[in-house]
């Protein structure tokens, strides 16, 4: 998420109440997650195992939970709990904000659009041109919709990101402030959800197809021209590329990428990444022929 303005570093550190290293007015341009972050940005971690993936990031400025050897070119924020004040600084930026109408004021619709009754449009949100809307279907804060989308009854785009830390007696949810994007040309069927990113995008792509009761996390990225069948569950930080096919019921682990042409058969779990051309089945997900010979090994065995 890119703040509205440059702040400095001393201005984020009077948000938070924390120290920091580096020049006070070292620029601040905005935060994010580690996979998505961009120079400029800050980056939280609070675990010894990701120090270095997060002082070697894209980040410029490290929210951190240990005094360490600052990085050249960088800035660190010393804090006590780096978890808990990254949801201060998305608190600060970009707070909830209620509506008080079925389509907020602050709502752009394009030309063409039908939105059914019942719908509701968020605040910030902006829809392209001839889409259709049907009835009940959410729209939270921030979403954006291209041109030519159909999105069916009962589809909630931008619902928190399910991501928690877990305390001593209560499990201390990520605030998200990121936003749900749809590109043009897709379809979305009925009673879909599609968490929006935790301060990034979560992304469908130009062309693709969505069957009903699809849940898609956050942060995951869906390529171009795929198709995704009823009742299949994406996790987070997933990148889905082009001309994919999950066929009912797929689910997969968060954080693994299925490349371009990979078809993955009902029922399959994907446990790790996937190369692409390939038809993949089964519980972990691997190819669909070998799949059937071990199958038939096993008959075998059985007579």
């Amino acid at each position: 998420m890119r703040f509205p303005k440059t702040y400095h570093l001393e201005n984020i550190a009077e948000i938070i109440g924390c120290s920091f290293v580096g020049a006070p007015d070292f620029p601040v341009l905005g935060m994010n997650e580690i996979h998505v972050v961009q120079a400029g940005e800050i980056v939280f971690v609070d675990h010894p195992k990701y120090y270095d993936k997060a002082l070697n990031s894209n980040a410029t400025i490290i929210l951190i939970n240990k005094d360490v050897e600052c990085p050249e070119g960088k800035a660190l924020l010393i804090s006590e709990d780096p978890f808990r004040d990254f949801n201060k600084l998305s608190t600060y930026f970009r707070p909830f904000q209620a509506s008080s109408n079925a389509i907020a004021a602050t709502a752009q619709v394009g030309e063409g659009t039908v939105i059914q009754p019942n719908a509701f449009v968020g605040n910030h949100v902006k829809i392209g041109k001839n889409c259709i809307i049907h009835a009940n279907v959410v729209l939270n804060d921030h979403t954006i919709i291209g041109d030519n989308v159909v999105i069916h009854a009962g589809t909630v785009l931008g619902a928190d990101a399910f991501y928690f830390k877990k305390r001593t007696d209560f499990f201390d949810p990520l605030i998200s402030c990121g936003s749900v994007v749809i590109e043009d040309d897709v379809t979305l069927g009925a009673l879909c959800t599609i968490d929006r990113g935790v301060t990034g995008e979560t992304r469908i792509k130009k062309g693709t197809k969505i069957d009903n009761q699809v849940h898609i996390g956050h942060d995951t990225v869906i390529g171009e021209m795929c198709l995704i069948a009823a009742q299949c569950g994406i996790a987070g930080c997933v990148v889905i590329e082009d001309n994919v096919t999950l066929w009912g019921q797929v689910g997969t682990t968060s954080g693994i990428t299925i490349e371009t042409g990979a078809v993955i058969s009902a029922k399959s779990g994907v446990s790790k990444s996937l190369k692409g051309n390939k038809v993949y089945f089964g519980t972990p997900a691997e190819e669909a022929r070998e799949y059937y010979k071990h199958v038939a090994k096993v008959k075998n065995l059985v007579k």
